[in-house]
């Protein structure tokens, strides 16, 4: 067995609760990504994510590197990596049909695993999509996909609720 030291640098990221007061999803998602506020989540540093590209309303593309540290009992890459991915477009895919002032939770997430990730299988895609959004609900659906071999590897949908935010308290 060979031993492998794993170690990355991350930020602590912060909601900014008075950007997203005033800020609609879209652009929250957007201003993230500049680095206009707070810093990408810490999920992404850990999981080999990058900041969403090709954002729109109701859309967004994820790119991911699986690697070896994320290994199941029978040497594939865990299927958590996969289920994280999908939830992480699917979310920001409803968040960025959000007025501002208001956020999302997950109600309901669902993952079908169509084939096996490799941990040297190369860098791959999620690409999040909204199917309906309602007042109080929105449900999206997203696609795992290998960006060198062009495969499907896990697609998934959610449904989510939606709420608005209180106004953040002031300080004195």
């Amino acid at each position: 067995m060979e031993m492998r030291r794993r170690s990355y640098e991350y930020a602590t990221a912060t909601f900014d609760p008075g950007a997203a007061m005033t800020l609609s999803g879209l652009d929250y998602m957007r201003a993230l990504v500049a680095g206009e506020i707070g810093a990408a989540p810490s999920i992404s540093a850990t999981m080999g994510l990058s900041v969403p590209r090709d954002l729109a309303e109701g859309q967004v593309t994820f790119d991911c590197q699986p690697g070896d540290f994320m290994l199941n009992p029978m040497g594939m890459v865990h299927g958590g990596f996969a289920a994280t991915v999908l939830d992480s477009a699917l979310g920001v895919a409803i968040y960025t049909t959000l007025e501002p002032g208001w956020a999302f939770t997950t109600a309901e997430l669902k993952v079908n695993y169509t084939r096996a990730i490799q941990p040297d299988g190369g860098p791959m895609r999620a690409e999040g999509k909204v199917i309906h959004r309602g007042r109080q609900m929105a449900t999206s659906e997203a696609r795992l996909i290998g960006a060198e071999d062009g495969k499907l590897y896990a697609h998934g949908s959610t449904t989510c609720f939606l709420f608005k935010l209180p106004e953040p308290r002031k300080t004195l």
